[in-house]
């Protein structure tokens, strides 16, 4: 049995069917079973919070491996990075040391450090640390972007008010990768096909802007959509005024910063002949999702 922690998310949902497709056993711990509606019916749903240590120890009784696809970083619940990429990791991976479990994936994110401008960077290297320190065997996957994430964030005002949203002026160079692409990595560290203990970054095949997405959105919705921007001040500007009434705004605020003003992109290369070259474009996820 393995247990997945953020499978009804975007990344978690993708390793749920791949893990079920090979006959594995999967378990899900989740806030609102509602959310994992679209999972294959033979997956067992555990409603608990991450951040509980019985609800944990519950989800995680009798299985033998783990992986950690949470965010905090947006969502239902007003969930903050601190609470659930900190804190709930370490409940799950205090949990994994106490139980004996054999392998703890977890999906962290290009770049993270202890000084980072985004607090998501922040505690996704504080849940780093805290594996490493456990004792439990474990294997890491940073993973750029993802693809998915931000082409909702930027087509998302289309059908309602005809623009696509542009986060500052979008040109910068930035590495997106498919959730397609970042599953299959994640099986393989379930099924140790890669050396316990190690560190793996993955990006996509594509280093584009904000600017480039929004174009190709645009051009997907037919004639009469335009692209609207949110200029670089005010995105400043809101990351800071905005964290005491909307927190999760003032992270998107913030992290449109630091996507803008920061070198973001990324070489994939082969991580070790098990390991396939990510080639999901971002055509291919409009192609799909159309």
């Amino acid at each position: 049995m393995i247990l997945v922690a953020g499978g009804s998310g975007n990344l978690g949902r993708l390793v749920v069917r791949l893990l079920r497709d090979v006959g594995e056993p999967v378990r899900v711990l989740t806030r609102d079973p509602a959310r994992c509606r679209a999972l294959p019916a033979d997956v067992e749903i555990v409603t608990g919070d991450v951040t509980d240590p019985s609800d944990v120890a519950n989800a995680m009784r009798g299985c033998r491996g783990v992986v950690s696809a949470i965010h905090g970083f947006a969502g239902p619940g007003n969930p903050t990075p601190e609470r659930i990429d900190r804190e709930g990791n370490r409940v799950l991976i205090d949990a994994a040391r106490t139980m004996g479990v054999a392998n703890f994936v977890l999906v962290s994110i290009v770049g993270v450090c202890a000084d980072h401008a985004m607090s998501l960077h922040r505690s996704k290297f504080a849940a780093e640390d805290a594996l490493r320190r456990s004792g439990v065997p474990f294997t890491i996957v940073r993973a750029t972007a993802f693809m998915e994430t931000w082409a909702v964030v930027i087509g998302s005002p289309l059908a309602d008010k005809g623009f696509a949203l542009v986060f500052g002026p979008g040109t910068n160079p930035i590495n997106f990768v498919s959730v397609r692409d970042v599953a299959p990595l994640v099986v393989d560290c379930v099924y140790n096909r890669v050396p316990v203990g190690a560190t793996l970054e993955i990006g996509g095949p594509e280093n584009l802007s904000f600017v480039s997405i929004a174009e190709r959105l645009v051009s997907r919705d037919g004639k009469g959509k335009s692209i609207k921007h949110i200029p670089l001040i005010l995105l400043r500007a809101m990351s800071i005024l905005a964290r005491p009434f909307a927190p999760e705004f003032a992270r998107k605020a913030t992290a449109a910063v630091v996507l803008n003003t920061t070198n973001q992109t990324f070489q994939t290369t082969r991580g070790g002949a098990l390991l396939n070259v990510p080639q999901t474009t971002l055509d291919d996820v409009l192609s799909s999702a159309h």
